[in-house]
């Protein structure tokens, strides 16, 4: 770390706490750390704008609020909600209870329930439905990898993590026609990569949640995603005396002779001196902050041949008719297509027409579509598009618009899942936070808001003060969870 900056033509700026990175894991930290414990709280943005991976942007054709790739929530983002519930914008988001989720297979429109019946109970509802898509002998062959799901506890989970999931469900006898239609499908919209390069823990995790859970739902912010949580977070900062800085980036960490924590050199030259730090970063950008013998323990997670980013390409269409009435679909895993998931903001977000559609489509893990042009891009999610909505096809398309987003979530390929580091560091008063630290969940906002308070809870500790705001992942209810005690570990 810079230990022997001439500060003498500095001005040197004070806080409790410094936090770099302004994304939902960087926020959700200050936002607890200045509300509940009355911290003066400096957060440095590297962009000209706050929310990281969750931000938003004007489309200037239209003026529209568009996020950079379209986000969902679920009933059991519990650390999320919870900061929107802290800040005030919980009624913000809207909630489909039911469906789940309508899948498009062939044709077809499946429309998937989760209610709130005992595990495994509530899959009943979606039997029929799966049986139209495959055999029996298919859905039977997944009964092996269900009982050993239901039985991992987490120490067997991560004996896992070395093996990579197509291989693990080949091993267990998992059917090619159930990996194509269930697992290929629902994994590349839970943890964002193909099973073959997905860690086998990661998809087990998920998966006894799955198996094991009953009642889930998905909800979507009927604003412009940053503002969710962004000026909430915010207001709560400044409201305690502190401050929410963005175009200014941490260029260094700065130690005592001893090796603790003193602060950040900024860019520019200013220098933050504070109690405590923390680095709200994804794992790619800790190398640009921490430089020495310190910072070697943090340096060895920004190595790209671990963390690797998850590139999407998000398309948004602007209709002038109205094609659906959907929120939100699917499309089941097939070779050659480009997108999984489609949102109907305008039957999302009030302050959109109800005359037109404004369709927005993730094509995730998108390493070959990344070097398309928007033109083929545009044309292949309309013709995707119009098997589920046919009149898309002659529908006249005022405006389009494409965003590369080149890291979305880091990938959790294999041997990952160990790797993942908690919050505290071997830098005495320096924390970690982000959605790829060791939050016992996929790397998400949900992650990231959960690494947030669990920071947070650390910061204040530190300052003698007793904060309690991370709570915990879901867990498999009864009679499941009666099961994972007994597990195997193999």
């Amino acid at each position: 770390m810079d230990r022997f900056v001439d500060r003498s033509t500095l001005g040197d700026i004070t806080a409790d706490v410094v936090i770099a990175g302004g994304g939902i894991a960087g926020l959700s930290c200050a936002a607890w750390l200045a509300a509940d414990c009355g911290l003066r709280v400096l957060v440095v943005e590297k962009d000209d704008h706050l929310g990281g991976r969750a931000a938003s942007c004007l489309d200037t054709a239209t003026g529209d609020a568009v996020d950079i790739g379209p986000h969902v929530l679920t009933s059991e983002h519990r650390n999320f909600l919870a900061l929107l519930e802290r800040v005030g914008t919980i009624g913000q988001v809207h909630w489909q209870p039911d469906p789940l989720i309508t899948l498009l297979d062939g044709g077809r429109q499946l429309r998937m329930h989760a209610p709130r019946w005992p595990p495994p109970l509530h899959g009943l509802p979606n039997l029929r439905n799966a049986l139209r898509c495959m055999s029996w002998r298919d859905l039977m062959s997944n009964m092996s990898i269900a009982w050993t799901a239901a039985r991992l506890d987490e120490p067997g989970t991560l004996a896992l993590d070395d093996l990579d999931a197509e291989s693990y469900l080949r091993l267990h006898g998992v059917s090619g026609r159930s990996i194509d239609w269930f697992w290929r499908s629902s994994m590349l919209a839970l943890l964002n990569a193909p099973l073959a390069e997905c860690s086998a823990a990661a998809v087990m995790r998920v998966f006894r949640l799955m198996l094991g859970r009953s009642g889930y739902y998905f909800g979507f912010p009927k604003v412009a995603l940053a503002d969710l949580y962004a000026p909430g977070c915010r207001r709560a900062v400044e409201a305690a005396g502190g401050h929410v800085q963005t175009s200014c980036a941490a260029r260094s960490l700065l130690a005592t002779a001893s090796g603790a924590f003193e602060g950040m050199l900024l860019e520019g030259g200013r220098i933050v001196r504070a109690r405590a730090g923390v680095l709200a970063l994804p794992p790619q950008a800790l190398a640009a902050v921490t430089h020495d013998t310190a910072g070697a323990t943090l340096n060895r997670f920004a190595n790209g041949a671990w963390f690797k980013p998850c590139a999407y390409v998000s398309t948004m269409l602007w209709f002038d008719t109205k094609l659906t009435s959907e929120c939100f679909w699917a499309r089941v895993w097939a070779e050659g297509d480009l997108n999984t998931d489609f949102y109907d903001l305008s039957n999302i977000r009030p302050e959109l027409p109800r005359t037109g559609s404004l369709i927005v489509a993730n094509a995730i893990h998108a390493d070959e579509a990344w070097t398309w042009g928007d033109a083929r891009l545009v044309a292949q999610t309309r013709r995707e598009l119009a098997d589920f909505a046919p009149a898309a096809a002659g529908a006249l398309l005022r405006h389009s618009r494409v965003h590369r987003i080149p890291m979305a979530v880091p990938c959790p390929a294999p041997g990952t899942e160990r790797l993942r580091p908690a919050a505290r560091t071997t830098v005495p008063g320096l924390w970690l936070a982000g959605d790829w630290t060791a939050t016992g969940l996929p790397c998400s906002m949900e992650s990231a808001a959960r690494s947030g308070a669990l920071a947070a809870e650390h910061v204040a500790a530190a300052f003698g003060i007793g904060l309690r705001r991370a709570l915990p992942p879901p867990s498999t209810q009864w009679p499941i969870a009666a099961l994972t005690h007994s597990g195997s570990r193999r």
